[in-house]
């Protein structure tokens, strides 16, 4: 299923994308869907008899609303360690965002003027379904409401003025994220997706999520051994070489440029940077 948030009368409203239109669905107040509201989704889905949407109509905004939590993996792709010069991790690197990175679908990225080094990094998002702590890897896909697209935008000249790289990570606008959240069943393996990252239509980044260092249920596993994991939680996963950074010439992103971040099987998002 391909979920989606937009706003109705001011308010976040859940939808389900199908062939037909948007399923508007009114019932699931809560923006943080369990697994067990998928199963309830899925049975209005297959008896539904009402008015579709026009989904071209509707104001999106982003497809996980209200995360209590948005937790990063840094470093989590071989070739883009080594093109950042750092070595190879043998834990996950763990840092945050936080919800005012959080912008509507499509919506403009603003740069703003703290910094000069603007940067982009296309990343698979994990969205929580189920709480859970001290999960088992081989359990870890239970617990995994569904994926998104992101961009996980950075400012390298404010992440590393200090040995946090949180100031370069968490400015406002600074996480877009795609259309929807895909569930998990119809992802099928998330370790054999591509993921590609495009400025101005000139391809930057193209890779796929079996280059991970650590793999989805890895992540899951050592996260929740340190931390409960709550349904709405959004875990990115990682970025793979190419980004500007990495580059012997470093042109960084401006405003007026146009990112384009995609996943094969979740979609994409594009958008402008902007003063």
């Amino acid at each position: 299923m391909k979920l989606l948030y937009f706003s109705n009368q001011e308010k976040i409203t859940l939808g389900l994308s199908t062939e037909k239109g948007v399923i508007q669905l009114d019932q699931f107040s809560s923006a943080n869907l369990t697994n067990t509201d998928l199963k309830e989704i899925q049975k209005i889905a297959s008896n539904y008899s009402g008015v579709y949407l026009d989904e071209s109509s509707l104001t999106i905004l982003s497809s996980s609303p209200r995360p209590s939590k948005i937790i990063c993996i840094g470093l989590n792709y071989k070739k883009h360690a080594i093109e950042s010069g750092m070595a190879i991790p043998t834990i996950p690197v763990v840092f945050t965002k936080y919800s005012n990175t959080l912008i509507d679908f499509g919506q403009d990225v603003s740069l703003g003027k703290v910094g000069k080094e603007f940067d982009y990094e296309v990343e698979m998002g994990i969205v929580i379904g189920e709480k859970c702590k001290n999960v088992k890897k081989e359990n870890a896909y239970d617990y995994i409401l569904g994926y998104s697209v992101a961009n996980d935008m950075s400012c390298r000249d404010l992440q590393f003025r200090s040995s946090q790289w949180l100031m370069g990570k968490s400015l406002d606008t600074f996480l877009p994220l795609g259309k929807y959240v895909v569930t998990h069943d119809e992802v099928g393996d998330p370790q054999k997706l591509q993921l590609k990252c495009e400025v101005n239509g000139e391809e930057r980044q193209n890779s796929n999520t079996e280059d991970m260092i650590f793999t989805i249920a890895e992540i899951i596993e050592d996260l929740s051994h340190h931390m409960t994991l709550e349904p709405g939680d959004l875990i990115l996963t990682g970025t793979p070489a190419g980004v500007i950074f990495g580059l012997p010439v470093k042109n960084w992103l401006k405003p007026s440029d146009i990112v384009t971040v995609e996943i094969e099987k979740l979609g994409s998002t594009t958008n402008k940077m902007v003063e």
